[in-house]
C-alpha cells in the first residue's frame, strides 16, 4: 500500500523525535512575525520553465489558483461515513476497518477549508525561494510538488499561514478564520477522507465506478493539477484520487479515528498516514478510503500533498 518504496519499516522513536524536533525548529522559525513580506510580482521561474506554464494562479497571492477562495473549498461540520464495508467494497483492505465491532465509523468534524488542488511546484518553490532554508525542487511548475519530506511539507504550510495572515490578498473568510485561531496545515487523514467521499461513504470520489471519474492512476504519467478537474466528485475536488499519493497530519495507527489521540501516537510511530493514490497505482489504491504510510523523512516522487485551514 506504499508507494514507490517511500512507506518504510518503523524507524524508532529516536529517528522521529529527531525529526518532531526539527519541525517544532521550522515552526519557530517561521512564526508569522518572522515571515518576510508577501512576495507580489512576477511569477517567479523555477524548473526552468516559462511563466505561462503557471497560468490560473495568481502571481500576487503565493501562486494560489485564481479563485474567490484561492483555491481553498469548503467542507461543511457534520458526520460522514469513515473506513470501509467489504460487502459494498471488496477492494477494502483490513486496516480500513472501524473496530472489532463495526465495519465503518460516523465521526463528526468541523466545518474546515481545503485546497481544490495539489500544492504545485511553483508554490512550493516560492516558498523555499522566500525562506531561504529549503531547497527548490525541480518539476514543471504547475505539476504536483513531490521529493518533499513530512517536515517540509507541515513548513510550507506554517509560511502560507504566516502570509495569509498579513496581507491584503487574503479573502475576508478566511482571513477571519485565521484570526479566530484556525491554522494552514495539512489535513488529518479524517478531513482528507470526509473531503475526499463526501457524507455517504463513495468508495472513489466520483462514485462507485473507478472509470468514471477524471483520475491519472493505472500507469499514466504524471499531470498538472488543474488536469484533474472533476465537477462530479465530491465538492469538486482534483485529483484526490490518483496522480500523487498526499500527506496527511495523521500518524498511521489503528481505527477507530481519534484527533485527541494523535499526539501520543506520534511518539509512538514514525510513520505517517498518506491518502489518495498515484498515476502508478491500481484502482484498489485509488479509493477514498485507502490508507497508506510514509515515513516523515521520505522523499518520493510520487508523494505530494495538499493543504487545509482547519480549527485547532
Amino acid at each position: 500500500m506504499s508507494a514507490d518504496g517511500a512507506a518504510a519499516g518503523r524507524s524508532g522513536y529516536l529517528l522521529l523525535a529527531a525529526i518532531v524536533a526539527f519541525v517544532f525548529f521550522w515552526l519557530d522559525r517561521n512564526a508569522p512575525g518572522d515571515l518576510p513580506p508577501a512576495a507580489t510580482a512576477d511569477i517567479a521561474r523555477v524548473g526552468g520553465l516559462d511563466d505561462d506554464s503557471s497560468a490560473g494562479f495568481r502571481a500576487d497571492a503565493w501562486l494560489l489558483p485564481d479563485e474567490a477562495l484561492l483555491g481553498f473549498v469548503e467542507i461543511p461540520a457534520g458526520a460522514f461515513i469513515m473506513g470501509s464495508d467489504p460487502r459494498r467494497d471488496p477492494m477494502a483492505y483490513a486496516n480500513e476497518r472501524w473496530s472489532a465491532q463495526s465495519r465503518q465509523g460516523n465521526p463528526h468534524l468541523p466545518g474546515f477549508y481545503i485546497g481544490r488542488y495539489e500544492v504545485t511546484v511553483a508554490q512550493f518553490n516560492r516558498f523555499a525561494g522566500s525562506s531561504g532554508r529549503v531547497s527548490r525542487i525541480a518539476g514543471e511548475a504547475a505539476h504536483p510538488a513531490t521529493g518533499v519530506t513530512w517536515p517540509e511539507a507541515l513548513a510550507y504550510a506554517r509560511w502560507l499561514d504566516g502570509q495569509m495572515r498579513l496581507s491584503p490578498a487574503t479573502p475576508a473568510v478566511l482571513r477571519q478564520a485565521l484570526e479566530a485561531g484556525w491554522r494552514i496545515s495539512l489535513p488529518s487523514e479524517a478531513q482528507w477522507e470526509k473531503a475526499a467521499r463526501g457524507v455517504g461513504g463513495r468508495v472513489f470520489p466520483w462514485g462507485l465506478d473507478p472509470a468514471a471519474g477524471n483520475a491519472n492512476f493505472g500507469g499514466g504519467a504524471l499531470r498538472a493539477v488543474t488536469g484533474g478537474d472533476c465537477p462530479q466528485c465530491s465538492h469538486g475536488l482534483a485529483d484526490m484520487a490518483g496522480n500523487v499519493w498526499e500527506m496527511t497530519s495523521s500518524p498511521l495507527r489503528d481505527y477507530p479515528f481519534d484527533p485527541a489521540g494523535d499526539a501520543p501516537a506520534i511518539g509512538a510511530d514514525a510513520l505517517f498516514v498518506m491518502r489518495g493514490g498515484s498515476h502508478l497505482d491500481g484502482a484498489n489504491n485509488v479509493r477514498a478510503a485507502v490508507r497508506g504510510a510514509v515515513d516523515p523523512g521520505a522523499r518520493s516522487a510520487v508523494i505530494g500533498f495538499r493543504l487545509a485551514i482547519a480549527p485547532p
